[in-house]
């Protein structure tokens, strides 16, 4: 099977703000980073098109062509919960700090850690992987792009967030 991962293009929130689970807008520049992921994509065939339910990523989608693909709630960022919309810098959270010295386990702003993200993607991939689909496109964030990596064993979780996943991205996996 071959998975077609779209990471949303750049989006409208100013620099070292805090966001996962926010439904936050594309930055301007959406049109023209849109169209090169359009490009990116032009030809290829999706059995299926998925996406996180949120704007960035439907926005996208749509874009390229799939004003109607199959929304799943687990393709969505991490929920960072209380840190959500917050400047990095301003986080007085005493939490804060163990997170940052293990955020593959401790939960992000009391909501969801590392962990568990990767553990609601891989329940995503395991149901795709049997159907009878060959080639899926899917619309949705850094995070997930990262955990669907370890999940093919293309990394570890260790070193998942060492991979370039810029925005308006394309990373294809074959499970």
């Amino acid at each position: 099977m071959k998975l077609t991962f779209i990471r949303h293009t750049s989006v409208a929130v100013e620099p070292d703000i805090c966001y996962g689970w926010s439904d936050v807008d594309t930055a301007s520049t959406f049109p023209e980073e849109a169209e090169t992921v359009r490009k990116s994509i032009k030809g290829e065939h999706f059995d299926t098109v998925y996406c996180s339910p949120l704007t960035r990523c439907r926005r996208l989608a749509g874009f390229c062509g799939y004003p109607h693909p199959q929304i799943d709630e687990r393709l969505k960022e991490l929920n960072f919960g209380t840190w959500e919309m917050q400047r990095w810098d301003a986080i007085t959270d005493p939490h804060l700090n163990l997170w940052y010295k293990d955020w593959i386990h401790q939960p992000a702003g009391g909501a969801e850690s590392y962990i568990e993200q990767y553990q609601r993607v891989s329940k995503f991939l395991d149901e795709i992987r049997n159907t009878p689909q060959q080639q899926c496109c899917i619309f949705t964030h850094r995070g997930v792009i990262a955990c669907a990596l370890v999940y093919s064993h293309h990394c570890t979780i260790e070193k998942s967030f060492d991979e370039a996943i810029p925005y308006g991205s394309k990373t294809v996996i074959h499970l």
